[in-house]
């Protein structure tokens, strides 16, 4: 009977652990542990050189100080090798008294004269003396008779200078290892108190990386990230993130888009960015509220900030020029309705007028009431056209004259009112004066002897527009203002908000290098004035074929 193969035993897999704060502590710990070893490595590598170096030089210094004694070279030279010689005596003295391995006295043959065994004195020296004998210093590390050890070597001279033999001195080479074990114990005392001082400080930086983080991991963090960016940027909201000095970190597609700037943005200033502005002034906080309007370029963008807890902020954007459109649109056709209501209207009393004239047989005052009712409108829209020369500009007046009298209100065209059809922006010049004339119809709205008058002259390519009314006037201290995105002292109508006419004016009138502002009227009320530099364009010349041709038919007139 077969037995079913054993399965293979499952590997264990050692990895990273999952949780962030571990990680870092990990990371950090062995960063510390690395930084430590290092350090002891790079520390001891010269240290055991440098230990090595002392030992070669006080070597060196002892062989000096016991050659540059005279009496050594004379006992050298007038006595034997003997283990009791005065030569062996003093190189004794001198070991003893420098913990030297040994101190060697040898003539110019090698052969010792002292040595730490007597038996090897007599002998010749196990190293090659040839560099001391022939007048060098040596410094080294060599094997002996005594083994390893740190030698020096000079030259031993008599009275005359003359060389008769050299010193040799050794410093055991173990001693310098022992000093070198000693040392290390230390060495690994300070790396161990480094390393627990750093898997302190991993431990703080990792607790605060934890509460930072909510304790995720590195792959949730690196989730959420790439779900923030296709968020802000997929989203039809502009997003504009802000630090704690006001300055721009992040910018989705949208508010590149809605604000008119890019990428470059990022990390200046709101003044730098977007220049001087109530958008500036909302987007910084400095105007609060919710829902708060403004204009940048040609949009109409509903802002809200929010405060973040590291100081700064996020503000939201949203593109209201449509709607603000479609309000303007919707304004534009309730007052045609108005218009055809109190044309309709007029028009009902009218016929009930000629009705009753025809029914009393009064035929030719019939006759003559129609003639003065088509006279009249007929009058009106020929005035209008007669001075301004814009079709869109002539209608526009026309039915807020219509809707003028439907309301009480008077409207006039000024005597000096001429306008020639060479405007540049026509539709730009129509939402100037509808925005000033609707403004001026509610401001004398209710009052007695209402009147509007709207005075459009041209000089040059230079268009001025004056619209007075006799409302209540606006005080001086709001004659700025009342040009502010969102300021309006009247109640908001249902479809959108109010306070975007009078600065859409203003911006209008700047686009085209001009200006809007407003003062006093003459006799009371509010008089605004737009000045438009550039809103003609250049007369056209007379083709100059015209006068050949009148010449000729007066010569033919002369020639009958």
């Amino acid at each position: 009977m077969g037995m079913s193969p054993t399965p293979p035993a499952r590997r264990l897999r050692l990895g990273l652990p999952r949780r962030m704060f571990a990680q870092v502590l990990l990371m950090q710990v062995a960063i510390a542990a690395g930084v430590a070893v290092l350090a002891t490595g790079l520390f001891l590598a010269p240290l055991s050189d440098q230990l090595d170096d002392q030992a070669m030089r006080r070597a060196l210094s002892i062989a000096q100080t016991t050659a540059a004694q005279p009496q050594i070279a004379e006992d050298l030279v007038s006595t034997r090798a003997t283990a009791d010689g005065p030569v062996q005596r003093e190189a004794e003295r001198i070991r003893k008294a420098t913990k030297a391995e040994y101190v060697v006295v040898m003539n110019r043959g090698g052969v010792r004269w002292s040595h730490p065994t007597p038996g090897e004195i007599g002998r010749i020296v196990s190293t090659d003396p040839g560099q001391a004998l022939a007048g060098h210093e040596v410094m080294q590390i060599d094997d002996g008779t005594l083994g390893r050890s740190a030698r020096g070597k000079v030259p031993l001279r008599d009275g005359d200078g003359k060389i008769v033999g050299a010193v040799s001195v050794g410093i055991a080479y173990d001693s310098v290892r022992a000093r070198l074990l000693h040392a290390i114990p230390g060495l690994l005392a300070y790396a161990g108190g480094a390393l627990a001082v750093g898997a302190l400080a991993a431990w703080l930086i990792s607790r605060r990386v934890q509460r930072q983080t909510r304790d995720l991991a590195f792959s949730d963090i690196s989730a959420l990230l790439a779900e923030r960016e296709a968020m802000l940027h997929g989203i039809r909201e502009g997003v504009v993130a802000l630090d704690r000095g006001g300055r721009i970190r992040l910018l989705n597609d949208e508010a590149q888009r809605l604000l008119g700037i890019g990428d470059e943005a990022v990390g200046r200033s709101l003044d730098e960015a977007l220049g001087e502005g109530r958008t500036t002034d909302v987007l910084a906080g400095r105007v609060t509220g919710t829902d708060l309007l403004t204009v940048r370029g040609q949009r109409v963008l509903v802002a809200n900030r929010m405060p973040t807890d590291d100081g700064g902020a996020v503000a939201t954007l949203r593109d209201r020029t449509e709607l603000e459109q479609l309000g303007r649109e919707l304004d534009s056709t309730r007052g045609l309705i108005d218009a055809l209501r109190a044309q309709d209207h007029e028009h009902a009393n009218r016929m009930h007028t000629l009705l009753g004239l025809l029914e009393l047989e009064m035929y030719d005052d019939a006759v003559e009431f129609v003639g003065e009712v088509v006279g009249d409108h007929r009058a009106t829209a020929e005035q209008v056209a007669e001075k301004i020369q814009d079709p869109l500009l002539a209608a526009l007046l026309v039915g807020k004259a219509t809707v003028a009298a439907e309301r009480g209100v008077a409207l006039h065209l000024s005597d000096r009112t001429r306008l020639p059809d060479r405007l540049v922006d026509p539709r730009g010049l129509v939402t100037i004066v509808g925005n000033l004339v609707d403004n001026a119809l509610d401001a004398v709205a209710g009052t007695p002897h209402a009147r509007v008058e709207v005075e459009l002259r041209a000089e040059g390519r230079t268009s001025t527009l004056r619209v007075r009314d006799t409302g209540p006037g606006i005080p001086e201290e709001h004659r700025e203002l009342i040009f502010t995105e969102g300021w309006s002292t009247k109640t908001p109508p249902a479809h959108r908000e109010r306070g975007i006419g009078l600065s859409l004016v203003r911006r209008l009138a700047e686009r085209q290098g001009g200006s809007a502002t407003v003062d006093e009227a003459a006799g009371g009320g509010a008089e605004f004035t737009v000045v438009l530099p550039e809103a003609l364009a250049e007369p056209e010349l007379e083709p100059a074929l015209s006068l050949p041709s009148a010449a000729q038919s007066t010569a033919e007139e002369e020639s009958r």
